[in-house]
């Protein structure tokens, strides 16, 4: 029986081990930009203002429900940029005591600009492979990140 080409589990493992400070070393490295540059922002922002700016505006729960925090902690780190001047924040059409929150249109190309070093990194990264290869990938970080926590 042939083996499938391609790293052991072990080794694999050990090529992760040494990758993965690496990345997460390069994003930590990876300042605002000069717009943005004053404020407080922390690696932690970039998944909120990712959503905001792929998907568009949403309700706080909405955020939180798709980074996998408590509603307290998303309207906190909202309330945050959002006196920071990054965030805008207004009524629901339909219901009043829900908030729509949006990105600034000052800071949108700013924002759009830190996000995209990384957008651009991951399009090549991904380009290649099939839509199956993809799932693959982004499944196997999501199952990384299950277990790490």
């Amino acid at each position: 029986m042939a083996t499938e080409p391609g790293p052991t589990v072990a080794d694999g493992v050990r090529e992760l081990l040494l990758l993965m400070p690496r990345l997460v070393g390069r994003a930590k490295r990876t300042p605002p930009p000069p717009e943005l540059g004053d404020l407080a922002l922390a690696p932690r922002h970039l998944s909120l203002l990712a959503y905001l700016l792929f998907d568009g505006p949403m309700t706080v729960n909405e955020l939180a429900a798709r980074l996998e925090i408590a509603p307290t902690t998303a309207s906190l780190m909202v309330g945050d940029l959002s006196r920071q001047g990054v965030l805008d924040r207004a009524e629901h059409p339909d219901d009043r005591r829900r908030t729509i929150v949006s990105i600034n249109a000052d800071k949108e190309p700013a924002v759009d600009a830190w996000l995209a070093r990384s957008a651009k990194a991951w399009q090549e990264a991904l380009t290649p492979l099939t839509p199956a290869e993809r799932a693959l990938v982004i499944n196997t970080l999501k199952v990384f990140e299950q277990h790490s926590s």
